[in-house]
């Protein structure tokens, strides 16, 4: 479901239509079966960054987004939760507060690797074996020819007590500081927007792309009192 501005043009309604926010499941294949929440906000559309598992049987289910006007939202399917979550945390709108320091250099003594071959570790004396040896099961064939077939030697098999290349067991490393991060900055491209939650809407659209018919989409309601959409849920 997209529920479009007021400069929406219905004779006009395509998939590259904007609009103010776009719910509802999304099943592709055997893997992708989600809830989409995605916000428009300065001209680009901003996927939740959540998963939000959706229904997949055959049953109809009721899907309910609720916006907060303290830029929280909340996912609920069959009038139950099934996520929470922030405007600001859970989406792309709203640039970070701190970012990687893009002057900041790891110091060159900084040890990043967390094991080390064990110094004290020695190869057994019996490690170094053949990778192939002789068959020494192998026999003679009874109708082999020497003059025909020429001299012969047993096949060459796989050596049971081959154990590869041997290489010291790894130990922690005593020296490991951990992967380097640069430092955090104030983010010079930080803003806030209180009212990230605040939308015009003038339509509901559909827009639907399916391999399967059957699908049925019924009772729509878009309002400001939480209540009043609880008891449509509940009717």
């Amino acid at each position: 479901v997209k529920l479009l501005g007021e400069s929406f043009k219905p004779e006009d309604f395509h998939g590259e239509s904007p609009y103010e926010i776009m719910f509802g499941p999304d099943i592709c294949g055997y893997d992708k079966k989600i809830v989409h929440v995605i916000f428009s906000y300065k001209g680009k559309n901003h996927l939740v960054k959540k998963d939000i598992p959706c229904k997949s049987d055959t049953l109809t289910h009721l899907y309910t987004l609720i916006i907060r006007p303290d830029n929280t939202f909340e996912v609920l399917i069959d009038n139950k939760t099934s996520e929470t979550g922030s405007l600001v945390a859970d989406f792309d709108m709203i640039p970070s507060k701190t970012i990687d320091d893009p002057d900041a250099e790891k110091p060159e003594d900084w040890v990043d690797v967390a094991e080390i071959p064990d110094p004290d570790d020695r190869k057994p004396d019996d490690w170094d074996q053949p990778k192939t040896i002789v068959d020494t099961n192998a026999k003679q064939p009874e109708d082999w020819n020497e003059e025909t077939d020429g001299e012969w030697t047993a096949p060459i098999i796989d050596n049971p007590d081959y154990k590869g290349e041997w290489s010291p067991r790894r130990i922690p490393n005593p020296a490991y500081k951990g992967q380097w991060k640069p430092p955090q900055i104030p983010n010079p491209d930080y803003f806030e927007d209180d009212e990230l939650y605040a939308r015009t809407f003038a339509y509901i659209g559909l827009d639907l792309w399916q391999v399967k018919s059957g699908t049925i989409f019924d009772n729509f309601i878009v309002s400001d009192d939480v209540s009043e959409c609880q008891a449509h849920a509940e009717y």
